[in-house]
């Protein structure tokens, strides 16, 4: 199984993703990392690890639609032909894809979210889970589809939300989660294991 990387964070799970394929617990292969800007943590992360790096900027004013073309033509562009398809790997992805570009991508696009869904969705979700009181939290890895985190659930792990947890110490928590959890899904798509 083939997939491509889209983050526009410091690319902690990215890392972790590519750690499991170097020491041979992940089969699955990573044709390369597209970011926004060149700037990011995952694209350092990348080079260290020799792969291709893309960089699709947002232009100010444009639209979402017509970013999403530019990002699809870049993701075609790492794409062997022939098919099937790679999967794309959300991993610190922070922009909304286009109606348009789901349709393109539908039932291919796998991401990571910090909180258990369809609890907090969007953006900010340590500092709501904080907020409502919550005794658990965890992480949600599933498929984007055209509305905010509301995809097919793939897997949830959860982890207790502490007393005296900050939004960092909560962050840490979860993120543990999902840089043991986003390999395993990887590999259990490679095996057929998930079948989306």
């Amino acid at each position: 199984m083939n997939f491509i990387v889209l983050s526009s964070s410091k690319g902690t799970v990215f890392k972790a993703v590519l750690e499991r394929i170097a020491d041979g617990s992940l089969h699955a292969t990573c044709l390369g990392l597209i970011a926004d800007r060149a700037d990011r943590g995952c694209v350092k992360t990348a080079k260290e690890f020799g792969l291709s790096v893309t960089i699709v900027e947002r232009e100010k004013s444009e639209d979402r639609e017509a970013y999403d073309k530019r990002l699809h033509a870049a993701i075609e562009s790492l794409t062997p032909i022939p098919n099937p398809r790679p999967f794309l790997a959300c991993m610190g992805w922070m922009f909304l894809f286009s109606p348009w570009f789901v349709q393109q991508w539908k039932n291919r696009i796998l991401n990571v979210h910090p909180a258990l869904l369809p609890k907090h969705p969007g953006a900010h979700a340590h500092d709501l889970v904080l907020a409502a009181g919550e005794k658990e939290s965890g992480m949600t890895i599933h498929l984007i589809d055209e509305g905010v985190d509301t995809g097919t659930i793939i897997v949830q792990k959860k982890c207790s939300v502490l007393p005296t947890d900050t939004r960092d110490t909560l962050k840490a928590r979860v993120q543990a989660l999902e840089c043991e959890w986003y390999p395993k899904v990887l590999e259990e798509m490679h095996l057929g294991l998930v079948k989306l």
